[in-house]
């Protein structure tokens, strides 16, 4: 990967493992200074060795998105220990037991939401105004292809995504004069540890929902969310990219 991310200061949540990780190595690859964050300790540190173990520079910093006290001050750990930040992907999420919305725990509703929606609302509303200080920059979002579509028995993570598109494109019109980008990724169904615990007769199926006609790859994600964070995307604001095999295509 070309240094396309040099001497930027780049921040990502949910690092710990899956997607973010992937995410987190690949800013580091294109050259970027990478605050790594997970509410998993062990899992976010694990990536900054990783990262630092390739020649790259990182630090971890233990956050739950869910608390906006925590997104203040991962931000401020940032410009702390770096000085700026222009980059964020808020990608940590969390998924949920199947359930009727009749019968939808409420505690559960209210977990999925604080961390897939409020938690991204929390982390720009603390990196907006560090971005702004450090000339402007780009914000990655994590959505999902339930960002577009229904899936049954599912309500909390359906509307928490479709929530992330929403914010995005409200933020995105706000800041676009304001030398600020942000856009929202759409992965498919992505072969991360989650997926590949599950039973083969439960994996299957949603293979075959791909007209590509496998999962994706976390890497793969990660190429999209680095082409987004990156000036070659210098013209891309306010949209949803899926990275879906074809899903939504069917």
């Amino acid at each position: 990967m070309s240094l396309i991310l040099q001497n930027q200061i780049a921040l990502v949540t949910g690092a710990g493992s899956g997607i973010g990780r992937a995410v987190a190595l690949a800013y580091a690859a294109a050259g970027a200074k990478v605050v790594v964050s997970d509410i998993n300790q062990q899992g976010g540190e694990s990536t900054t060795a990783a990262i630092l173990a390739a020649g790259g520079d990182a630090i971890f910093v233990r956050a739950d998105t869910s608390l906006a006290s925590d997104n203040e001050a991962l931000v401020a750990a940032a410009l702390a220990h770096y000085g700026a930040l222009h980059i964020a992907c808020n990608n940590a999420g969390i998924g949920a037991p199947a359930s009727d919305v009749a019968d939808y725990d409420i505690a559960t509703w209210d977990k999925i939401i604080g961390i897939n929606l409020s938690g991204v609302f929390y982390g720009m509303r603390y990196q907006l105004p560090a971005l702004l200080a450090s000339g402007g920059g780009a914000i990655v979002n994590m959505a999902s292809i339930l960002g577009q579509v229904a899936s049954a028995q599912n309500s909390a993570y359906v509307a928490s995504k479709h929530g992330v598109i929403g914010l995005t494109k409200t933020a995105a019109v706000e800041y676009a004069g304001r030398g600020i980008r942000i856009n929202a990724a759409g992965p498919g169904f992505i072969d991360t540890p989650a997926v590949q615990a599950m039973p083969e007769d439960a994996r299957a199926p949603l293979i075959g929902l791909h007209p590509i006609g496998r999962l994706g790859t976390a890497e793969e994600v990660a190429e999209l969310v680095v082409w987004l964070s990156s000036g070659k995307a210098s013209f891309v604001t306010g949209a949803y990219y899926p990275v879906d095999g074809g899903y939504l295509a069917v």
